[in-house]
């Protein structure tokens, strides 16, 4: 009898653990997705499109379909040489982009920053932030009309 008892409490634990691992299982369907709002591709253009064309268009004039609700209109991105004598100001793009620089309104204030500090916040990896506010840089640089 003893072993008979034995046995259906064998089967009895193994039952509460199925039972256990079908719950815990169910749960972690359950759980909704995390989404992300860091683009997982480092590419220029894949950020350029995903962070800034809403405001400055997906070709860089500024043209993006939040434009026209901007108090200040966006810049022409691709201009940026024409702008500056035929060069193209890589440190002070980064700057403007990383709000490193106060000059721009539209991209925040130091209290309220945008693109730098929120690529530094959405990963946890300040190189990769880096190599993604680089990346935009020399897709910009790509973009000027010469």
């Amino acid at each position: 009898m003893a072993y008979t008892t034995r046995r259906s409490m064998v089967a009895i634990l193994v039952g509460a653990a199925t039972i256990a691992a079908i719950g815990i299982a169910s749960a972690r369907q359950a759980e909704p997705e995390r989404k992300s709002f860091l683009l997982s591709s480092p590419y220029g253009i894949d950020n350029f499109h995903a962070y800034c064309s809403p405001c400055h268009g997906r070709d860089g004039t500024g043209n993006g379909p939040v434009a026209r609700v901007l108090k200040t209109p966006p810049s022409d991105l691709t201009t940026i040489m024409a702008r500056n004598k035929g060069v193209f100001p890589r440190g002070q793009i980064r700057a403007y982009i990383a709000n490193d620089s106060p000059d721009i309104p539209a991209h925040g204030t130091r209290d309220m920053p945008v693109w730098g500090p929120a690529f530094h916040a959405l990963d946890s990896s300040d190189r990769a932030a880096d190599q993604r506010l680089a990346n935009i840089v020399e897709y910009l640089s790509s973009i000027q009309r010469r």
